[in-house]
């Protein structure tokens, strides 16, 4: 009998007395899914079988490079082809049981995917019996599959206030990359977007860490549907990444230290993990950066300690990108790389991305044989990767046709991607209802980001620093062939006046040509100004300036002399700074990143077809030495002190976290509590009267925040603790409830404790303000409410 079939059979046949009545999930501790007996069962009986070669293999993840030859920018040029011979030193000498990425940094078909994964699951199966578990990092739709339906990125998705859509966006994108016969997506990101220089910051839901736990459940269950223990045909399993802090870089540029408190980490930056593992998340890839100088691949206490052994998780720690090698080239924190190999493994590291050679199978085979990485570190490793393939039945059905799933890139996708770009797109300024437009108005449409699919969809976009979008997204509407479409290309101009370098750094822009914009304008009505920045990913993303480019803001001074109204439209990743032309504006409409039908959603919402009730999931900095957070402390928001010291501490920002305005008026009355008085355990309700006071139907987000007025740890001035989004119709009075549990107006204390204080707690919901009493204090002992 072949290695392979007797492999399947043993892991069969010992489970005779198992009936499926029997497969029943047990419980772990804070984790959400339990464990099924009979993949439990089979998991040990495969397990028994393997050398130490095949565990090490299943814990090695190489990239696709690896093992053929890319495509050309465009796939049909040169279609990707499987070296025979790599995959031969891969698969069947080093039993290396996953793959990541594309070939090339291209993307390729569905059918090219079907080929590529099927061939390479069929030879490992022919050699160890066992599946291989292909990643990509498909983080806004499936992004590395041409012809895929492209969403919003995080960001924006944020920017809606309505995890509706975050979970009905993730359904569509893990189809779409099922589609290409991949299980396993890198997403969702669930890194805190705190700081406006960060280049990684439109990867992320907002600022604030309930935002983005709520947003991260969503998403979750979107992808691996409602039994994260058996994955469907339709779904994938989610990799919450960069575990964590990885958004708070102390100088703002990418994978450079942090300096990140216990209490800090446990309170903001671990929240929307353990919600999302709480919600059933299979796996976790670790933050690339360092923290109070220990690189987290090699903190037990975070991925051992407080992941595996405090939740009870079960699921798979991956690494980053050739990070373990990390630790010893770039960290210096060890000096070999063997030695790394054995400090991340030690730590709780299950799997390596390593990404381009094997010599991590040799290492680490060297490491168990000198006894300083044990055989039960291995098993439990190698474990959770089978316990993961078998949750997504991968050893039953390793790969399939694309023919199964008929809805890839449908209408109703299409229109669901839409329709989340105009819930996200948020208006920030409208001076004498500029906006909406009429139809009937000439416009001249201008600036660097009018006419780029690239700008519209950003980074991770059909490539890692999504230059490749223009050439793979034609069938789609820029801003100015969006406008024209909707009125007709008689009304619109268009002359760019600055343009990005093709083929340059992101930064870079060609000599501007600003008197053409403005001779363009002398005809028109209104002018539509798209200004922002182009696509960057990660480290080639950083900045030094978080000002507009100096070409850019010429171009608006210039349009705005000309006495015309400016529309000023922001398409860009971060909050670039525009304090400097923001006074010479008439409206500001900030779009982020909003994909492949962002233009459309645009022109929907600049002529009225949609009314804009996106709100802003970050602080929009007013200058680049300015920047914060919506909670932060008070000390950092005070102008006097006693005497006669001006403290000079007030914060000047452009826009706060929450802010968007409509079309149309929303007037707030009658704030009201279940219950004045509480105590740990309790539930707080909390009702508001919402009315639309304007002539057309709006969506509202309504935010609550609380505010802990004393505190035995400075509180934060304000905290988010419950949203919803509702629809009203013009003259509408709704009332909306909010639910707070007690226990999470909780805090971590100095000593690293969860703490409920005795005391008052100011809510505020829109103008609406009630306060609130905790008659008794509670301290946990348990590390996790």
């Amino acid at each position: 009998m072949e290695k392979r079939n007797w492999l399947l059979w043993i892991a069969v046949s010992g489970l005779v007395g198992l009936s499926a009545g029997c497969s029943q999930a047990v419980p772990g501790k804070g984790a959400a899914v339990g464990r099924d007996r009979v993949i439990e069962a089979k998991i040990d009986s495969v397990l028994k079988t393997m050398t130490l070669e095949e565990k090490i293999g299943q814990m090695t993840q190489l990239t696709l490079d690896v093992v053929g030859k890319g495509p050309s920018v465009f796939a049909s040029d040169m279609p990707f082809r499987l070296d025979e011979a790599l995959v031969d030193t891969v698969i069947r000498k080093y039993k290396v049981g996953s793959v990541l990425n594309t070939a090339s940094n291209t993307p390729l078909t569905n059918e090219t995917w079907e080929e590529v994964i099927t061939a390479l699951q069929q030879t490992a199966i022919s050699e160890t019996g066992i599946p291989i578990i292909y990643g990509v990092d498909e983080i806004h739709g499936a992004t590395y599959t041409i012809g895929a339906t492209l969403f919003p990125q995080e960001i924006a998705m944020g920017a809606t206030f309505n995890p509706s859509l975050v979970y009905d966006g993730a359904k569509i994108a893990a189809y779409e990359t099922k589609a290409g016969n991949i299980p396993w997506n890198f997403s969702p990101i669930l890194d805190l977007g705190r700081d406006a220089r960060w280049p990684r910051q439109w990867e992320t839901y907002g600022e604030d860490s309930y935002l983005v736990s709520v947003m991260g459940e969503a998403c979750v269950k979107g992808y691996q549907g409602n039994d994260p223990e058996h994955i469907g045909k339709d779904q994938v399993a989610a990799c919450l990444k960069h575990y964590m802090g990885y958004g708070v870089p102390f100088s703002g540029k990418d994978r450079t230290p942090s300096y990140i408190s216990e209490q800090d980490m446990r309170e903001r930056h671990f929240a929307p993990f353990l919600k999302a593992i709480r919600a059933g998340a299979l796996s976790v890839m670790v933050n690339s950066g360092v923290n109070n100088g220990l690189p987290f691949h090699v903190n037990r206490e975070l991925l051992t300690t407080w992941l595996k052994e405090q939740l009870g998780w079960d699921g798979v720690i991956v690494t980053d990108w050739a990070d373990i090698n990390n630790l010893y080239t770039r960290d210096k924190i060890v000096s070999s790389k063997k030695e790394a190999v054995k400090m991340a493994i030690n730590a709780g590291v299950d799997m390596s991305m390593v990404p381009y050679e094997w010599s991590f199978c040799t290492y680490l085979k060297e490491l168990v044989e000198e006894g300083q990485v044990s055989m039960d570190r291995i098993d439990d490793a190698t474990r959770r990767i089978l316990r993961l393939k078998y949750r997504l039945n991968l050893f039953e059905r390793p790969y399939w046709s694309t023919k199964e799933y008929p809805e890839f890139a449908s209408k109703a996708h299409a229109d669901a991607a839409l329709y989340a770009a105009e819930e996200a797109i948020t208006l920030l300024k409208n001076q004498k209802s500029v906006l909406p437009l009429r139809k009937e108005a000439k416009v001249l449409v201008t600036g660097p980001n009018a006419n780029s699919m690239r700008t519209l969809n950003g980074g991770w976009s059909l490539s890692w620093q999504g230059e490749k979008v223009d050439s793979y997204a034609q069938e789609y509407n820029t801003i100015l062939e969006a406008i024209e479409n909707k009125v007709g290309k008689e009304r619109v101009v268009y002359e760019a006046g600055v343009t990005y370098k093709e083929g340059g750094l992101y930064w870079e822009e060609n000599t501007p040509e600003i008197q053409k914009a403005v001779n363009a304008a002398r005809g028109v009505d209104y002018i539509i100004l798209c200004l922002g920045e182009t696509s960057y990913c990660e480290t080639p993303g950083n900045l030094d300036d978080l000002y507009l480019s100096e070409n850019q803001q010429q171009l608006a001074k210039a349009l705005a002399a000309t006495g015309k109204p400016v529309i000023l439209i922001l398409n860009e990743g971060r909050p670039r700074v525009i304090s400097k032309i923001e006074p010479m504006m008439q409206a500001i409409v900030q779009i982020y990143l909003p994909g492949n039908y962002g233009g459309d959603a645009l022109a929907n919402i600049l002529y009225g077809e949609v009314n804009p009730s996106g709100k802003l999931p970050y602080t929009y900095p007013k200058y680049p030495n300015s920047t914060t957070t919506y909670d932060h402390k008070p000390c950092e928001s005070l102008d006097k002190m006693q005497g006669a010291y001006d403290y000079d501490a007030v914060l000047s920002v452009q826009w706060a976290f929450g802010f968007g305005l409509s079309y149309t008026t929303f007037e707030y009355s009658n704030l009201r509590v279940n219950r004045e008085e509480f105590k740990a355990g309790d539930e707080l309700v909390f009702s508001v009267d919402v009315k639309n006071t304007g002539d057309r139907m709006g969506k509202e987000s309504i935010l609550l925040f609380s505010t802990d007025e004393i505190a035995s740890l400075t509180p934060d001035v304000r905290r988010l603790r419950a949203f919803t989004k509702k629809e009203l119709a013009a003259g509408e009075t709704r009332t909306v409830t909010l639910k707070v549990a007690a226990d999470d107006l909780a805090f971590v204390g100095y000593d690293g404790k969860w703490i409920l204080e005795e005391g008052m707690f100011s809510v505020q919901v829109g103008n609406q303000t009630v306060r609130v009493k905790c008659t008794e204090t509670k301290k946990w002992t348990t590390p996790n409410k």
